[in-house]
């Protein structure tokens, strides 16, 4: 049998803000008409959100939906427009009333309750390599959502877990994991020294994130805030405490440098 020709693939739609602009200039749209499309574009009919649909143009990332503070109800209307513009749409900080309302949204949602995340469509395909390393059990929702929110940009990832200052072997022998990466996510409470010893060890730059997990005299995640700032390692940049998503969205940048 003859070889059957390739399905003919159409070619991707610019943005609708590219083709407007493009028909202003070619006459085809009416001077008034695009300024009232582009105020109707960014007015986006919600009384409590002023959506950035822009974002993925200037920035290469679609705008990301902090969670924690809106209700259900809008946290499904902002992730309803943001879908109907193509999406995908991450929702990092929902509660779990905010998870099962954009589970009945979107039944094929991505829901990692651990991480508190949602992601809804399918997200980029990977490139790259970071990997998101753990202390303890107890770090495991931070970097859960440091793993998240780089799949959802892009990255490939490589977990690994349980592997703090208290029983170095455990590092030790996960090392080539860590070695084949671009970056490292680096997650540690308690007294937060895990990523001074990563560093030590690998060529790579290393984001640490202190968290929330320790006894008293860790104040919430300030005693491994400051022993990470503090690192005489070089190579290591911090983040704020238990900021899993800055973290992730740091380390796809350096991992995929300045390509989008």
């Amino acid at each position: 049998m003859p070889a059957r020709p390739p399905a003919h693939r159409p070619a991707a739609r610019p943005p609708a803000a590219e083709r407007l602009v493009r028909g202003l200039a070619a006459g085809r749209v009416p001077f008034d008409a695009a300024i009232e499309s582009l105020l109707e574009a960014h007015a986006d009919g919600l009384p409590f959100a002023t959506l950035d649909h822009d974002r993925g143009r200037r920035l290469g990332h679609p705008e990301v939906v902090f969670g924690q503070g809106k209700t259900p109800g809008e946290i499904v209307a902002i992730a309803r427009r943001l879908t109907a513009r193509g999406g995908p749409v991450l929702v990092t900080r929902a509660d779990g009333a905010a998870r099962a309302a954009l589970r009945a949204f979107d039944p094929r949602a991505h829901v990692n309750d651990r991480a508190r995340l949602v992601r809804l469509g399918k997200p980029p395909r990977g490139r790259g390599r970071v990997a998101v390393v753990a202390a303890g059990t107890s770090d495991l929702p931070v970097a859960e959502e440091a793993v998240e929110t780089l799949v959802a940009l892009g990255s490939r990832v490589d977990r690994v877990s349980d592997v703090g200052v208290a029983g170095l072997h455990r590092l030790v022998a996960r090392m080539p994991v860590l070695r084949r990466a671009r970056c490292l996510v680096v997650v540690a409470g308690m007294e937060g020294a895990l990523p001074s010893v990563v560093s030590g060890l690998v060529a790579c730059p290393v984001v640490a994130v202190p968290t929330s997990v320790g006894y008293g005299a860790h104040f919430r995640g300030l005693a491994p805030l400051l022993a990470m700032l503090n690192s005489c390692a070089p190579g290591i940049t911090v983040v704020n405490v238990d900021n899993g998503f800055g973290a992730g969205y740091a380390a796809h940048l350096i991992n995929v440098g300045s390509g989008r």
